[in-house]
């Protein structure tokens, strides 16, 4: 019985992109006749006509499908669907953006063969990059490093292939504010990592703007580490500390006579207390934070339709 590939593709307004990139796709998979494929697009609640064009390429290759989730759920989240209903020996996810080069799959599947559990993909930047794009991406990774227990490689991406009992274990995790990066790292197995140039965008702009890679910065951070609760807990100490050199100067502006009765030792209380207070706030804060919203047990995302009607998951809610 032939083993079977699986391909992943979140997509949010990628109606310029999904044709060429569905096209060379199924020209990448068609070299291993070895194996049996699908392909599964997640419209994560596209505005433009991504959904439209991913019905209709459905109907041309049986081996096509789509996933429209109910509404906009994030990347992660939809990269969390693709593996929930993928059906494959191995898993391949990638971004419907055209920067993840389908050629590439060939060396994943090699290195699959060979043994590898995880074979992951580690970006390089062109000479013709931004200085702001390579600037913000080293700054990224070594905020990750620096404050996260769990060590990415510079330019890692989610252009990577996971084998069936990897995801197995991914399927069932039910976490609340996905970092599939780290937590594919977290996981262990034997991995190995590929560098490859990224090609140009095709078509549209790109989602991930400052504001949401600092987002999914701090979403990755705090997902694998409890270090900034030590430095929450280091900063409200040093402020509190810091108090303490006002007690020389009260006691100099006292006897020097230079002094209002009674606001020496109130803003000595309040400045000591203050910071105990954010010490302590920020710690609490962190930790409940995480926990309401683990606590919902609201699913990752909600699917709307689908032509998996026959996959093993409940098509309607997970």
């Amino acid at each position: 019985m032939k083993r079977k590939i699986s391909v992943v593709v979140p997509s949010f307004n990628e109606e310029g992109n999904i044709e060429l990139l569905a096209s060379r796709l199924l020209v990448a998979l068609k070299n291993f006749p070895a194996y049996n494929y699908e392909v599964i697009f997640i419209d994560d609640g596209s505005s433009d006509r991504t959904l439209d064009k991913l019905k209709s390429l459905s109907l041309t290759d049986p081996n096509l499908f789509y996933l429209e989730l109910s509404r906009n759920f994030g990347h992660q989240n939809a990269l969390k669907a693709g593996y929930d209903f993928a059906t494959g020996d191995c898993i391949i996810s990638m971004d419907g953006d055209m920067q993840h080069p389908p050629e590439l799959i060939g060396q994943f599947i090699e290195k699959w063969e060979e043994g590898y559990d995880v074979v992951y993909s580690c970006r390089e930047y062109q000479d013709d990059a931004t200085i702001f794009k390579t600037k913000t991406s080293d700054i990224f990774y070594k905020m990750i490093n620096s404050l996260s227990d769990t060590k990415l490689e510079k330019g890692t991406a989610d252009f990577r292939l996971i084998d069936r009992k990897v995801a197995n274990v991914l399927v069932q995790l039910n976490e609340n504010g996905l970092f599939m990066r780290g937590l594919i790292k977290w996981l262990g197995f034997k991995q190995y990592a590929i560098h490859y140039q990224a090609d140009p965008r095709f078509s549209g702009k790109s989602k991930y703007t400052l504001r949401r890679m600092v987002k999914f910065a701090v979403e990755g951070i705090t997902a694998f580490s409890v270090r900034p609760l030590y430095i929450a807990t280091g900063i409200g100490l040093f402020f509190s500390l810091m108090s303490l050199l006002y007690i020389p100067y009260i006691l100099i502006s006292y006897y020097c006579g230079h002094v209002v009765s009674g606001w020496s030792s109130v803003l000595a209380s309040v400045v000591f207390f203050g910071g105990i207070q954010l010490m302590v706030l920020g710690i609490i804060g962190m930790y409940l934070g995480k926990l309401f919203m683990q606590a919902k047990q609201r699913p990752n995302y909600i699917i709307r339709s689908t032509n998996l009607e026959s996959q093993k998951h409940d098509p309607v809610k997970f």
